[in-house]
């Protein structure tokens, strides 16, 4: 579903996962994001360093889409706000699932979290979905369509959970997608202001842990580079030092720049077309890992036919 960045925003409240003994739970008091992710630029302006040349772009971020509509009197405000809560409720119990590795079923959440309000289950859920993408970097799939199961899957196919070894802790993938397309959008590599100042506007600063990523300057300059998802170097004959970001090489073996590049024209409410100059380098993308693919299948065959050609000379 398309994100319409123009839509009314609000925060988060009541998506917070705390732990108790090993356990997640979720409470309806607190802020997944303190403040919304908006006005979010990733501006295309060159890095200074030897970073190749790349194309304007400049996006709005917003990780949650309101369910709340311009009506007219105090009921129809409160049935929305209502909407709301269930909304948060559902991210804090999806959330909880995930953490848990349990696949959901719809009548989990409508027995849990929806309970009187079934009949809006899909605008819920829909909502939900959103803003988990957005925030979490998590897509909520059906995978049983008769009996209506669920289950919670890393955007882009990455095979990180965003948990590191803190099997409890909050999924990050969502931070670390909204980084790799930095790096992307600024030509494959980002100064290390460039990220951090699209990073401050979504109220993630160095130095001050983040509920959700911790210390983030720890998660991505250390364990992001240690996962082999980023490379955190010096820009070549900076004085004084200066560092940049570039694609690690997990990052290039696993992430489709197509995708990527789908979910920031999502984001942005447009299409990837929008973007030429990474839409091309996307083609090109698509195109080696669709050429790696075949060679690899070939490959496979030839061993197995040689193998089914082997005769034991006993």
């Amino acid at each position: 579903v398309p994100i319409n960045a123009h839509r009314e925003t609000q925060g988060l409240a009541g998506a917070q996962v705390t732990q108790a003994e090993n356990e997640a739970s979720y409470s309806s008091s607190s802020s997944l994001i303190p403040h919304p992710m908006e006005d979010v630029s990733i501006s295309g302006t060159p890095s200074s360093s030897q970073c190749p040349q790349s194309a304007s772009f400049s996006s709005t971020v917003t990780t949650g889409t309101s369910l709340s509509r311009s009506t007219e009197g105090s009921k129809e405000m409160e049935q929305s706000n209502l909407l709301d809560e269930k909304v948060e409720l559902l991210i804090n119990f999806l959330l909880q699932k995930y953490q848990m590795r349990e696949p959901v079923t719809k009548a989990d959440m409508i027995g849990n979290v929806v309970k009187e309000y079934k009949d809006d289950f899909l605008e819920i859920l829909r909502s939900a979905s959103e803003r988990m993408e957005l925030v979490f970097g998590l897509d909520v799939k059906e995978v049983d369509p008769i009996n209506h199961s669920y289950t919670l899957a890393n955007k882009l196919d990455l095979t990180y959970n965003g948990m590191l070894s803190d099997q409890q802790g909050m999924p990050k993938t969502g931070l670390l997608i909204i980084i790799l397309g930095v790096i992307f959008m600024k030509g494959n590599c980002a100064t290390e202001e460039e990220v951090w100042k699209v990073l401050n506007m979504m109220d993630i600063y160095s130095g001050r842990k983040h509920f959700i990523f911790g210390e983030p300057r720890r998660l991505i300059t250390s364990d992001l580079v240690m996962e082999k998802y980023l490379e955190y170097q010096q820009v070549p004959t900076s004085d004084p030092p200066r560092y940049e970001f570039l694609w690690g090489p997990r990052a290039y073996a696993e992430v489709s720049k197509m995708k990527l590049l789908e979910f920031l024209a999502k984001i942005h409410g447009t299409n990837p077309k929008s973007f030429p100059s990474q839409y091309e380098e996307a083609l090109r993308d698509e195109e080696e890992r669709a050429r790696a693919r075949i060679e690899a299948t070939a490959g496979t065959s030839a061993m197995a036919s040689a193998s089914s050609g082997f005769s034991h000379p006993y």
